[in-house]
């Protein structure tokens, strides 16, 4: 199947075409992107009237000026953005596609299956490559389901942003990861294979993330907020199970993402090696010198602390032991965050969606200023951060000669008003446009 591209983007347009079973060997045509105004590296200053030059997926270079297309270049396409602000696709560093929280959520694990898990999945991910984010990192789902998506995404089967899983999360029995709120026959089929106790378990755990298809190993280092339990949000697994993991799995090249709100977790966590803290809630000066240690990074999640506690009465998933702990890790996040920042903790950018919808993950970049950041460092965190914290910089976060064409635009300036980058105009993910709202020059 061809695309005429040519064609489609003569007029106003906001798309995705279907692909072909043999997907993953399609040509993308050649494409010359005029950028308005372009932050090709975010933490350095933007420049005007820029050309992107972009074959086989990715940027061949970035000149000034706008060029033309040459005259005979049949696979080359124009896109016209010179009305927009140009910036590297964004990151997301703390997602589950496979599910959104809703009143139904604790009864639909009674009746939906994996096949359909991971077809929900396909229709999350779908959501939020067009709200800009072209990788993203999935920290806790059902192994099978997550990792086919991943696949059949890497495979051009589906759209959807590239993906980083951990699959099921590295937890400890009774603590947040393992399965809650059924009766015993239940919990007992459902208790995921990485659930451990001691050290030993928890290498065997490590192992059987890595074996079944993990690219990240999460762990769960202290209670959760949504856990319906009583057991409160701070460490869970022990010390000697926390260094177990990092070992093993730094061992087999894996880092690790561990989910921490308490204090106590947070430190021992950063104190055994972790690779990032995704939450923070309660982390306090000795947090803020280990993360400056251990080069850490610091994943906050804002977005459930701001929607989550107005949603919370009526909704019958929010028993009151989660209430109880939603509001007072929404208490404390946002000031801690903002201290970490300030302090020079390096920070990526995440939104835990699922816990909030799909889709509106832009929407973290408010509250983040809101914390104190500066809207560069916050783009920054969804940019270049995040590429690093992935191990592939060499591949992503800028807009340079030699990285995948992952690009997007917005109509207003992300620098001065951050709440733009919740509207795309448009979005290429490795050269293929997935998103485009051509906009008149001037």
């Amino acid at each position: 199947m061809k695309r005429n591209l040519t064609k489609l983007l003569g007029i106003t347009i906001c798309w995705f075409v279907a692909l072909p079973l043999n997907a993953g060997i399609v040509s993308h045509p050649d494409l010359i992107i005029h950028a308005g105004t372009l932050l090709a590296v975010p933490g350095e200053s933007p420049k005007t009237e820029q050309s992107i030059i972009v074959r086989d997926g990715r940027i061949v270079d970035v000149v000034d000026g706008y060029v033309a297309v040459p005259d005979g270049a049949t696979n080359t396409v124009l896109v016209n953005l010179s009305e927009e602000f140009v910036l590297p696709g964004l990151m997301d560093m703390h997602v589950h596609l496979l599910g959104q929280l809703s009143p139904e959520a604790r009864n639909e694990a009674l009746y939906v299956t994996t096949s359909m898990d991971a077809l929900r999945g396909a229709y999350y991910a779908h959501v939020t490559l067009m709200a800009g984010f072209t990788t993203v990192r999935d920290l806790g789902g059902k192994p099978e389901a997550i990792f086919a998506l991943r696949d059949s995404i890497n495979d051009g089967y589906v759209p959807g942003p590239r993906i980083f899983s951990a699959g099921s999360a590295i937890a400890a029995t009774g603590g947040h990861g393992d399965v809650d709120g059924y009766k015993s026959e239940l919990l007992d089929l459902w208790t995921p294979n990485t659930i451990c106790d001691g050290p030993y378990s928890c290498r065997r755990a490590v192992r059987n993330a890595v074996k079944h298809g993990a690219d990240w190993i999460k762990i769960t280092a202290t209670g959760g907020v949504l856990s319906d339990t009583k057991t409160g949000t701070d460490q869970q697994m022990t010390n000697d199970e926390l260094q177990e993991i990092m070992d093993t799995a730094h061992g087999l090249g894996l880092k690790v993402a561990a989910h921490a709100h308490g204090t106590n977790g947070i430190n021992a966590a950063l104190r055994a090696g972790v690779d990032s803290i995704d939450h923070g809630s309660f982390l306090d000066k000795e947090s803020i010198k280990l993360f400056k240690q251990t080069g850490a990074y610091l994943v906050p999640t804002l977005s459930p602390g701001t929607k989550i506690p107005a949603q919370m009465e009526g909704n019958p998933f929010f028993t009151d032991a989660i209430k109880k702990k939603a509001n007072a890790a929404s208490a404390a996040s946002l000031k801690n965050i903002g201290l970490a920042y300030k302090a020079g903790v390096k920070v990526a950018f995440g939104t835990d969606s699922a816990v909030t919808p799909h889709g509106e993950n832009a929407d973290e970049f408010e509250m983040m200023i809101n914390a104190g950041f500066s809207e560069m460092d916050a783009i920054v965190a969804a940019t270049v951060a995040s590429a690093e914290l992935l191990g592939i910089s060499d591949e992503a976060g800028t807009i340079e000669a030699g990285k995948l064409a992952d690009i997007v635009a917005v109509g207003g300036n992300p620098l001065e008003d951050i709440t733009t980058l919740t509207n795309m105009s448009a979005v290429i993910k490795g050269g293929e446009i997935v998103k485009f709202l051509e906009r008149p020059r001037r």
